[in-house]
This record gives C-alpha cells, structure tokens and sequence, in this order.
C-alpha cells in the first residue's frame, strides 16, 4: 500500500462521526501515526470503542450536529484542520425509511456544510475524505459496482449517500476543493452496538444460545468488509490526495467477495462453535436492494490499497471483540 509512514505527524484531522464504527478505529489509527485529532460529537457514548479503548481522552471533543454550519466552521478555525474525513452521518437503512427528514438534514445537508466550511477556509483544509456508500450506487444492471457508474439511489438512504457522494464532487469540480470519495460496502467489526445489523446481532444471538434472526430470506447478497481495512483505506486516500489522480476522485474499497446473509451468518456459526443453533429467516425486509458488490480495482491500481483481512479473519477478530464486551455488560 502506497503512503509515507510519518506521513501524519503534526498533522490536525477534524474526523466526524468519531464516535462510529468507523470513526473509533479511524481516530485510535490516526493517534497511533502521530496525528492531532478533533472529534466531532453529537452524543457522548461511554460504549463506543472510542471510549472504552481510552482514546477519547486522547483527542479534542467538539460537540455539535453536522446540521449546524456555525459549529463546523468553530471546529475547523479553532483547531486550524488540515485533514477533514467525514465520517458522521444517519447509517440505518431502516431509520431511514421510516424517518426520511432527519436522514436528509444530517446525511446531506451536514455534507455540504462541511464542504462550504472547508471551501470557505481553503487555506486550511488541505485534504477532505467524504464518506459514501455502496447504497449511493443504487440499483444497477450490472455487477459489481464500478466508479463510473451512475449514482441512482432511489429509497431515503440511498438518496441521502447519491446526494452527499454529487456534493462533494460537485465542490472538487467547481471551486477545485482537494476532495475525495470511499465507497464500501457492509462494514463489520468491534464497535458496533447497533444490535439490528447482521454481524452483532447475529454474534449476540448466538453468545446468549439464541436463535440468530435474519430480517430478509437469506439470499441478499452483499460486500462485507473489515473495519480496520477500512480505517487503513481512509488514512490511505487522505495521504493521496494530492495527487491529480485522486483528488475529485471516488474510490471503491472492498474484499471483492459475493456473500449471501445467509452464508454470513453461517460462518459465524461456525466460529463460535454454535453451529447446532439455526437462524430464523423472517423474510420480512423491504426497499432495500437485493444484490450489492463492489470491484475495488481502481483502488488498487491508484492507490496501492488491498485488504488484509479476509472475511474469516475479520470476523474472528470481531467475535472475540463481542465476546469481551457481552461479557463485561451482559445485559446488553
């Protein structure tokens, strides 16, 4: 993978969403390279993986909503940002549909306040890394999704990831912001309490000796991808950035593998040994997409990048992070 090892040394990195999946695991990687970082808060989680690692009281917290311009804008100047990585957003799927203006608000409108925060005062933000989603590509007639295919999201969430993906480089192409966009698709790791996403969820189940529910028939087939590779394509492409081959730029990031929910679920199954316990398939999801893989070939031919985890031991990994967390708060 391309990058300079001190590469980000001094640098000052406003990341929102800090308190994420993502943002915990990017945050303790950026503090681990040398990097300042100024956290971006809606609310403080004592669970997230930022907290319970201790790297909060590693980083400046700056509390807000991406919907507020003024607190955007207080936290790039006070800290004088160089990196901005969007991260902070509303993530379920299921939220989405049924609550679609909160969605918009912070999905899209926190994008582009962020954006015209960084257009504003240029002279800091010296790279800024979107966060998109496989969602933003829509349904397409072919697979897998490549980077020139046209964004088409058609229910709220992926609406919300085509409009705030059009936004920032919509900021590239006409004021010339050093801008760039990851794409991924299922991200899954330590850190994620939301307890509706198949990875946890299943993991809870089946530490508690309880039949593993699967919200569709089984045979949806999606792109599965390693937080911490994740975090790693992140730095990557900030460090990139001033390349002309990647600002402006979108980049898909994944393991390339085509699984069923079924077949995931199954695998954890196998891992922890519970392989006597069987899943209920409620075959009851709707508006969401059936078939969703991603190439990440542009990736690694510009950027270097290729995962390093493959799905089994990504997911090791991960149960073993549950294990720990059930443990110490059974009663989640």
């Amino acid at each position: 993978m391309k990058g300079t090892s001190g590469f980000w040394a001094e640098k000052c990195v406003l990341v929102t969403g800090a308190t994420g999946i993502i943002g915990s695991w990017v945050v303790k990687d950026l503090i681990d390279h040398g990097a300042e970082v100024i956290a971006l808060v809606l609310d403080a989680d004592p669970q997230s993986e930022l907290h319970r690692s201790g790297y909060v009281r590693r980083v400046h917290v700056v509390n807000g909503r991406l919907e507020d311009f003024r607190t955007l804008e207080r936290a790039l100047l006070a800290y004088e940002c160089d990196t901005v990585i969007h991260l902070g957003a509303q993530a379920i799927v299921s939220v989405a549909s049924r609550s679609p203006l909160p969605t918009f608000e912070t999905n899209i409108r926190g994008t582009w306040n962020l954006l015209e925060a960084c257009r504003l005062h240029s002279g800091l933000a010296k790279r800024v890394v979107v966060a998109s989603s496989d969602k933003a590509y829509g349904e397409q007639e072919h697979l897998p999704y490549t980077e020139e295919m046209p964004l088409q999201g058609r229910h709220p969430y992926e609406v919300s990831k085509s409009c705030a993906d059009l936004i920032a480089q919509s900021y590239h192409r006409t004021y010339g912001l050093p801008v760039a966009v990851a794409r991924c698709g299922n991200v899954y790791g330590g850190g994620d309490l939301n307890w509706t996403r198949i990875v946890p969820g299943t993991i809870r189940s089946l530490y508690r000796g309880e039949r593993p529910l699967i919200r569709s028939d089984g045979k949806y087939i999606r792109d599965y991808i390693y937080v911490k590779d994740v975090s790693r394509a992140y730095l990557n492409l900030a460090e990139q950035l001033d390349s002309l081959q990647v600002a402006g730029e979108s980049f898909n990031f994944s393991t390339e593998s085509r699984v069923t929910v079924l077949d995931i679920v199954n695998r954890i199954r196998r891992i922890m040994k519970c392989e006597h316990i069987q899943p209920t398939v409620l075959n009851q999801a709707k508006g969401e997409i059936r078939n969703q893989y991603l190439s990440s070939a542009k990736a690694a031919r510009v950027l270097g990048w290729r995962p390093v985890y493959t799905l089994d031991d990504g997911l090791t990994e991960t149960i073993e992070w549950y294990k720990k967390y059930l443990g110490e708060n059974p009663v989640e």
